[in-house]
């Protein structure tokens, strides 16, 4: 599949499966909810889950991306690049996270509450640029 085709699907959805690698070679999978943005894909994750450790541990990553109608689907794959979680309020993290809130959502009614949200939650993003994609698409 075209890369870029797969990039243009996926930017316009914003939920689905997010596959990493556990420490014994099986994929852990997570339903997510993502951004792309000049063709980096991007999440929210939480330091204390699997998604996390994996993706630290082995930045091999996949994106499952499908179609309401189940009639078609885009895989995206790359390497991770995760974040720090957030430790402190005005921290790179937080301001990555608020990026990505952004992107998704607009603005928050309170930003000082999100950022303590964050940091209590140890958030962090992971991001990827896909590298190779495949599937079944048909417009």
């Amino acid at each position: 599949m075209d890369l870029p085709k797969a990039l243009l699907h996926a930017a316009s959805q914003h939920q689905g499966v997010l596959t990493t690698l556990k420490r014994d070679g099986r994929p852990q999978l997570s339903n997510i909810a993502y951004d792309v943005t000049d063709g980096i894909v991007r999440i929210s994750i939480t330091a204390d889950r699997a998604k996390y450790a994996n993706a630290t541990r082995d930045p091999r990553v996949s994106l499952y991306v499908g179609r309401k109608d189940f009639g078609a689907y885009v895989v995206l794959e790359g390497d991770a690049d995760v974040t720090p979680p957030a430790e402190a309020t005005d921290d790179d993290s937080v301001e990555a996270l608020i990026d990505l809130y952004r992107a998704m959502a607009g603005e928050h009614p309170d930003w000082d509450d999100y950022r303590r949200a964050m940091v209590a939650d140890r958030r962090a993003v992971l991001s990827f640029t896909p590298t190779h994609a495949y599937g079944m698409w048909q417009a």
